[in-house]
């Protein structure tokens, strides 16, 4: 199913919903998956799978279980190839999430990241954390 509407969702917020399903962050991104077409671009994934298999996050979640977060949302994903260059964030690794609203055409941003979330509204798109988007999209 597509939708017209898009969203991007930040890593920070994808790795809580998969290691606290029941969680702020979890209910949000089953809000934006029944709502939105969730955006990806090549990079947004590669750094989910990244962070989602740090050992770190073996105690909240089996690496098992995050892997299958991963191939998941990997599936329900719509995917951008991102050709613009966006510097505009104070931290440079999250400049891809610019990217990939701009490039997708996305509605807002969905981030837990402060770098990002005091970026609000970037180029008029909002960016809002989880709670926010839960209690003020429909």
């Amino acid at each position: 199913m597509s939708f017209a509407r898009r969203v991007v969702i930040d890593t920070g917020v994808l790795v809580s919903a998969a290691i606290r399903p029941e969680s702020v962050p979890a209910l949000a991104l089953e809000k934006a998956l029944l709502l939105f077409d969730v955006c990806a671009s090549s990079e947004t994934l590669a750094e989910l799978e990244t962070v989602l298999m740090r050992t770190k996050f073996d105690r909240y979640a089996a690496e098992y279980t995050r892997r299958e977060f991963f191939v998941g949302f990997q599936h329900r994903v719509r995917m951008f190839d991102v050709a613009r260059t966006v510097t505009d964030c104070p931290d440079p690794k999250d400049n891809k999430f610019l990217e990939l609203a701009e490039t997708s055409g996305a509605e807002l941003i969905i981030a837990s990241d402060p770098h990002l979330t005091e970026m609000h509204p970037w180029r008029e798109i909002p960016i809002m954390p989880p709670a926010a988007f839960l209690v003020g999209v429909r």
